[in-house]
């Protein structure tokens, strides 16, 4: 190069700084997701959540009703009694413990040294010490560490949470709070890496959505939080979540379809008690469609007993169309269930008071009667029918045996 031709320091410290410049500009530009997206893959890691967890406290949907014609002080007492939490805590399955703690709650105490009380329940799940020391050291722990979060281990083996998120859901329903201490066998967190986990995890196209919207609309909704990002990029919003539950046909999802009329319950309550925050008018419109056919199909399967047949979903026809391999713990599941979301149903939405009545009697009856055995082998859909009753009675298990003279 001839000496007329080289390039001055000065030229070369403009270019740079104009292309410095020009960096900053454009990484500016960025929303914050892809911030995150680009040293993520620096990193070699996934992004984190863009949610900010301003609120520790989950919130709770409170049942609208005090009916002693559903279920007397005695018949509760007799039925509670029978869904307490006597596991043996050798080989404990989470998914029992995930029951017992959102029907008992995390604080209760019983002095019965064969019960299980709510701070043990709690432990269990958030603590992988306890969970080693119930299954040994051959089986790995439903806490796994990944990045910095917490993912936890489901599937249909006992050893597992049985659920996708309902781990999450399950401690959200019994008040445990984001600042909750948590430990994985490799470090010790907090509850919130559970959540901003589920939410960076979550796929709209999962074949159960039902507990993490649980979860989420739990938590955030009290911080009107009602849009994120997850981890492959894309905007997730309680919209999308309530379209999701009413997408399929009623006899899709979990429990005969009765857990995405639940949440979905739920969303509505807490979209009316948070200023709106949650969803839109047409999904509002929508929803609110959905669940009066929801109850409409009730009205008209419900059977001569009072119970809700499994095949409750096909209305009018469901006596002729009975399924000839229905188990006799399948319509505990749906009445059961059912009861449950409409202890927090407006009026509007309500059946025929007889209808709930005739339900709630067929359930005590069956609780009473069924062996104890049977009830502690399916301790999981027994535990959604006491729940229920003690909701239409506008309290909680914990809080009515609590007021017991003489606790077990």
């Amino acid at each position: 190069m001839a000496r007329g031709d080289r390039i001055s320091v000065g030229t070369v410290l403009i270019v740079q700084l104009l292309f410095c410049t020009a960096f900053i500009a454009a990484w500016n530009a960025l929303p914050a997701f892809e911030h995150r997206r680009i040293v993520a893959q620096i990193q070699r890691s996934r992004p984190g959540v863009d949610v900010v967890f301003t609120n520790l406290a989950p919130t709770h949907v409170s049942p609208l009703y005090d009916d002693s014609k559903v279920a007397t002080d005695n018949q509760l007492r007799a039925v509670l009694s029978k869904v307490l939490p006597r596991f043996s805590r050798e080989r404990l399955k989470p998914n029992f413990v995930e029951h017992a703690v959102r029907v008992w709650g995390g604080r209760v105490e019983f002095t019965d040294p064969d019960l299980i009380s709510g701070p043990q329940l709690t432990d269990y799940l958030l603590n992988s010490g306890q969970y080693v020391a119930s299954w040994g050291t051959g089986s790995s722990p439903i806490l796994e560490t990944a990045d910095n979060g917490v993912h936890v281990r489901w599937g249909k083996d006992s050893s597992t949470s049985v659920h996708h998120d309902h781990l999450l859901a399950s401690l959200a329903e019994a008040g445990v709070r984001l600042d909750r201490s948590v430990f994985t066998a490799a470090r010790q967190t907090t509850m919130r890496a559970v959540l901003a986990e589920s939410l960076r995890d979550f796929r709209l196209d999962e074949r159960e959505t039902e507990w993490s919207t649980l979860a989420f609309a739990l938590y955030l909704a009290p911080q009107h939080t009602s849009t994120w990002r997850n981890a492959q990029g894309r905007r997730i919003e309680f919209d999308m979540l309530a379209d999701r539950l009413m997408r399929c046909h009623r006899n899709q999802g979990v429990c005969l379809g009765t857990h995405r009329v639940y949440t979905l319950m739920t969303l509505l309550r807490l979209n009316d008690e948070y200023g709106g925050d949650l969803l839109r008018d047409d999904t509002i419109t929508a929803a609110k469609q959905f669940l009066q056919d929801t109850r409409d199909l009730l009205v008209a399967s419900q059977s001569e007993d009072g119970s809700w047949p499994p095949n409750w979903y096909s209305g009018g026809t469901a006596g002729n169309n009975r399924d000839p391999s229905e188990k006799p713990h399948d319509r505990v599941i749906a009445t059961g269930h059912h009861l449950e979301w409409l202890a927090i149903a407006p009026v509007e939405l309500q059946p025929p008071h007889e209808c709930i009545v005739r339900a709630a009697a067929w359930l005590i009856t069956n609780i009473q009667k069924t062996p104890q055995d049977t009830i502690d082998a399916q301790y999981t859909f027994y535990s959604h029918a006491a729940n229920a009753l003690a909701m239409w009675r506008h309290t909680t298990a914990a809080e009515f045996w609590s007021d017991l003279p003489t606790l077990p």
